[in-house]
């Protein structure tokens, strides 16, 4: 069977990468390298298997940061990029280079080349039709996720033991990292896309596109890196696709998707993740990838630094203990699936400058409201730090106080994905090195369509 491994990347030296299209057992040697060669600042760890059994990820690790996943399906060009993402990173950090060191001084990067390596294996080199997109079960994984809009509006199940082994493992991974920003690589289109993929045609549903509470935050990530690609920005540059204004769409409003990772991650797992469409060509000739690096690599960089946006800190309960699951909402911003604090009382939440009512729950205390002001955090590699201080509820009857508003309990989306119950390892106790290929935690992920 093939594992998935991912690549936590902190700091780092690698080798020179060479421009090819590399098997799952080349990939698998050059993460390994890496990590040897820098086990002061990388965690080589796997997340699963796929249905063959490959596994891999790469790790970058500073506490109370921020986190960025990237993620490769089936696309080829999106392994490629993700690649030389890490070779560039560490490279530029080894020379001192401004950007790269303040990125992995700062922000937690999960990488994982590839989610559907056995798809890889099986795949041709069709510009246009790829057999590469479905893994060894014949199964569309960016279609095989639970869908939001069906799962959480009609009551039903996730019934994760029915989906596939690739999607199984990005599931249990993100019930050990809190990820706040990820993103996807595709292939046959030119576009950055964002959520929601799928639509209830409910309050969500306005003018053919299906908006999130977040949307704002969504348009400045696609424009981000749609703005600083090569030639994404022009709209237009696939023959064979409809244009897209800026470089960027509206998931659902360029066509429905029912059970894509992107939605999960956003409703279940409070990361907002892109889809992002590298090239017309699925499998792009070798000549060409050098040009397609570089077309990529300013986005590919700008959006990681984007994590940094908003605002982060702790929920502190009465006694001045760190507490998971009080629920962080913004104002104007109901998402179908409240943010909630982490294990380690951990919040994060992704917005554009300005000013915020917060209002903060927990059983047993009263409901925290306060307004935050919050600047652009990026340019500084660090998104405002607050921290809430909850009041608890002290009575002598078994009456509540008078003007007092208590929190109520209440029962996450899904239950099952509570990290306490799940039997997770905490990020602090990782340890060894997992074998495989596959996803990454700060976020980036390629897939082969």
């Amino acid at each position: 069977m093939s594992s998935l491994l991912l690549l936590f990347l902190v700091l780092t030296s690698a080798s020179t990468l060479e421009f090819g299209y590399h098997s799952n057992s080349e990939i698998k040697q050059y993460l390994l390298q890496v990590n040897a060669s820098n086990p002061d600042i990388t965690h080589l760890y796997s997340i699963g298997q796929s249905v063959r059994g490959f596994s891999a990820e790469l790790h970058i690790p500073p506490r109370l940061l921020s986190f960025t996943v990237l993620r490769v399906d089936v696309h080829v060009l999106g392994r490629v990029l993700l690649l030389h993402l890490i070779d560039d990173l560490v490279r530029g950090f080894r020379n001192n280079e401004t950007e790269s060191v303040q990125l992995l001084t700062n922000t937690r990067i999960h990488i994982l080349p590839t989610m559907n390596p056995d798809g890889f294996d099986e795949s041709d080199t069709d510009c246009q039709y790829s057999t590469g997109r479905f893994n060894h079960n014949g199964i569309d994984l960016n279609r095989n996720f639970p869908d939001a809009f069906a799962g959480l509006r009609r009551k039903q199940q996730i019934d994760e033991e029915k989906r596939e082994a690739e999607v199984r493992a990005v599931m249990g991974w993100l019930k050990i990292e809190s990820f706040v920003l990820s993103a996807n690589l595709h292939g046959g289109a030119l576009v950055a896309s964002y959520p929601y993929d799928n639509s209830n045609r409910g309050s969500e549903y306005v003018g053919g596109a299906s908006i999130s509470p977040d949307d704002d935050v969504f348009i400045h990530l696609a424009k981000t890196y749609s703005s600083n690609h090569a030639t994404m920005h022009l709209g237009n540059r696939c023959e064979d696709s409809r244009p897209f204004l800026n470089g960027i769409t509206n998931g659902y409003e360029w066509y429905p998707l029912i059970g894509g990772m992107q939605d999960y991650n956003y409703v279940w797992a409070q990361c907002l993740e892109l889809t992002l469409e590298v090239s017309c060509c699925k499998y792009p000739p070798v000549s060409q990838l050098p040009a397609l690096w570089m077309e990529n690599r300013k986005s590919l960089l700008a959006y990681i630094e984007q994590v940094h946006l908003g605002v982060k800190g702790r929920v502190f309960d009465g006694s001045g203990v760190p507490v998971q699951n009080a629920v962080v909402e913004v104002k104007g911003r109901e998402n179908m699936c409240p943010f909630r604090t982490d294990r380690h009382g951990e919040y994060y939440r992704l917005l554009l400058p300005g000013s915020y009512s917060f209002t903060v729950t927990y059983p047993g205390h009263e409901v925290l409201t306060e307004t935050l002001t919050i600047p652009y955090g990026p340019d500084q590699y660090s998104a405002m730090k607050h921290d809430f201080l909850l009041r608890q509820i002290t009575t002598t009857t078994s009456r509540s106080p008078a003007n007092v508003t208590v929190a109520s309990p209440t029962l996450s989306c899904n239950e099952s994905f509570e990290l306490e119950s799940a039997g997770v390892v905490p990020r602090s106790t990782w340890t060894g090195i997992g074998v495989g290929l596959g996803l990454v935690a700060a976020v980036l992920q390629s897939l082969i369509d």
